[in-house]
């Protein structure tokens, strides 16, 4: 049986739902889903926004404050799912083993960040409804913040992720 876990994803510009695969990305899943319970993501921003690329978020509050995270997890993206548009993936840096809390939102079919390209990146989940907020979020204005680029002006971030 394919088990399918759904999220809703309440952000200052709309809201959105989510699916995630444990059965492709149970390492990923698990970590994530540890994170959502633990209300970790509550007034997280979307703090990198690179049109027709990706949103990513989980690692920083309001202010760019960084996040303490728990320790690093496996690099699950040799399980068969692909950085298409809407999918989630795991951030990571180029250590392959490097993910924890940051995730991103594909804004595009981006093959090139599938494995074994680079060593991939894990996509776990997806998308299901409110793609709409997602190109609203893709749209706003960035700029650079504290050695960070691609920064929203204006902070976008998520009240509340829970599970449904």
């Amino acid at each position: 049986m394919n088990e399918i876990i759904l999220l809703a994803v309440t952000t200052s510009l709309g809201n959105f739902e989510i699916e995630l695969y444990p059965n492709e990305a149970p390492v990923t899943v698990e970590n994530f889903t540890e994170y959502v319970d633990d209300n970790f993501f509550e007034n997280v921003l979307f703090h990198r926004i690179i049109p027709d690329f990706v949103i990513q978020g989980g690692g920083f509050e309001i202010g760019m404050n960084q996040k303490d995270t728990k320790p690093p997890i496996i690099n699950e993206s040799d399980n068969g799912l692909k950085n298409e548009k809407y999918t989630l993936s795991m951030a990571r840096t180029s250590d392959l083993n490097s993910a924890t809390s940051q995730f991103f939102i594909n804004l595009a079919d981006n093959e090139f960040l599938d494995y074994p390209n680079s060593g991939g990146y894990a996509v776990f989940g997806k998308v299901t409804s409110g793609q709409e907020v997602i190109d609203e979020i893709a749209k706003v204005k960035t700029t650079f913040v504290s050695g960070h680029q691609d920064v929203p002006v204006e902070d976008v971030y998520m009240i509340s992720v829970t599970r449904k």
